[in-house]
């Protein structure tokens, strides 16, 4: 798994459009007390569900891979020449 240069300022980015899909899709409370690493796993899994991201393998679904999804995901949508992907 390659780590990217800005990982911790793409998966904020990530987790912020996330929630703004997740707001769109009807769960308008999912930010009010959810600790750091549930968000990730509910970002995660709505996205999967809704066919966004294709899903981890059983045994590799773990916070670690479960962020570095969310990060290839964000790099997907973000333009080629965002400062994030410099």
């Amino acid at each position: 798994m390659k780590k990217h240069k800005n990982e911790a300022k793409l998966l904020k980015k990530a987790l912020e459009l996330g929630f703004a899909f997740a707001q769109k899709q009807g769960f308008n409370d999912l930010d009010r007390g959810v600790g750091s690493t549930d968000r990730v796993e509910c970002i995660y899994r709505l996205l999967v569900q809704c066919k966004q991201i294709t899903p981890l393998a059983i045994d590799k679904e773990d916070g670690v891979n479960m962020k570095h999804k969310l990060v290839l995901w964000i790099i997907r949508l973000l333009p080629e020449n965002h400062e994030l992907l410099q």
